[in-house]
């Protein structure tokens, strides 16, 4: 597989709402530097993907107000390659938009899909990972997906069953099942069973597998971006994309697609992934001081303080003090303190 070959194509038109205040409806998490590296989520995206992918061949689908955002943040990327969604209608029609595209300039692509916001740690290895899938799906009619081996029982992600026999001098499985977020007891099961692996949202196939897929499992959709491949790379494409993209389903490719596919396989693999879903994740993903508490911030103080995050601009003079447990961020004058077992109210706090 060569890198004119292969497409890349982030899912970039979430507003990231669990992580406010930091992330806001103006500017969502994924063009943020969340983790204080100096990089936000989408540039580090681009980046681990840098040695697999050329820069034309990157798609960013995301909302028309966040196309300033790309075209700042990526200037790499042609701005012909920023795909813009009129309205949110989830994961599928997203990726068969990009993925209607790419086929009709170059029906041998295999391409690779992934959200924006994803952090991964060990580069070397999700680089080798990513090889290994795109030969896979290169010479295969099949749906990859890639599964992270559980390190907790964590509920706040969906799971996949691996069917127990890999294939032939392969790390790929069959998939036997996706399952949804389970509770606290069940996570503990699949966690003990080692069959089980975090769903990712990672997936890659073949421009005609990927076609195949929505034709088979969602013809509706397939039937609208038919519609559009005449005026695809046109100056009527925006027009006509505002027109029909409304008309699709809202839904992700999860049930669209991952569930009802035969095709379908999982690489287990291990590369420090997080998909930075909240607060807890963050807190979980970056290093902690003795009594378990992360910060981004460099005039940060803390005392008899333990098992906290705290993320506050640079500059920001901050000292907590006889906190247990708790999410202290502070953006643009908005202040959160909430306790980190709570954040799942987060949505309704940024309400009030």
């Amino acid at each position: 597989m060569t890198k004119e070959e292969v497409h890349l194509v982030i899912m970039a038109g979430g507003i990231g709402s669990r992580f406010w205040p930091m992330s806001t409806p103006d500017v969502p998490k994924q063009f943020i530097d969340i983790t204080g590296c100096g990089r936000t989520l989408i540039q580090l995206t681009v980046e681990r993907f840098s040695s697999v992918v050329r820069p034309e061949n990157i798609w960013v689908v995301t909302s028309k107000i966040y196309k300033r955002l790309v075209e700042e943040q990526l200037p790499e990327v042609p701005t012909s390659n920023i795909l813009l969604e009129p309205c949110m209608r989830n994961t599928a029609p997203c990726i068969a938009y990009a993925g209607w595209k790419i086929k009709s300039r170059n029906p041998q692509a295999a391409i690779v899909v992934t959200p924006a916001d994803h952090i991964v740690t060990n580069l070397p290895e999700f680089q080798r990972v990513i090889v290994r899938s795109l030969d896979f799906v290169a010479g295969n009619d099949a749906i990859l997906t890639l599964g992270m081996k559980p390190t907790r029982p964590e509920t706040g992600y969906g799971y996949i069953a691996a069917c127990a026999d890999r294939l032939a001098d392969s790390e790929i499985c069959r998939v036997e099942s996706f399952r949804e977020k389970p509770t606290i007891e069940v996570a503990r099961q699949y966690v003990a069973d080692g069959r089980y692996y975090w769903n990712s949202g990672l997936f890659l196939w073949s421009a005609a597998t990927l076609e195949k897929a929505f034709r088979d499992y969602c013809p509706s959709i397939a039937g609208i971006f038919d519609k559009l491949v005449p005026v695809f790379y046109t100056a009527d494409e925006q027009v006509a994309v505002d027109e029909n993209f409304p008309l699709c389903e809202n839904i992700s490719v999860d049930y669209a697609i991952m569930e009802k596919a035969t095709n379908i396989y999982v690489f287990p693999a291990d590369f420090g992934w997080s998909d930075l879903g909240t607060w807890g994740s963050l807190h979980t993903l970056l290093s902690r001081d003795e009594n378990d508490n992360a910060c981004v911030g460099d005039v940060v103080k803390m005392f008899d303080t333990r098992n906290c995050i705290v993320h506050v601009p640079s500059g920001k003079r901050v000292v907590v003090q006889g906190l247990d447990g708790y999410i202290v961020a502070e953006k643009d004058g908005t202040l959160l303190i909430c306790r980190l077992d709570d954040e799942q109210h987060i949505k309704e706090y940024s309400k009030a």
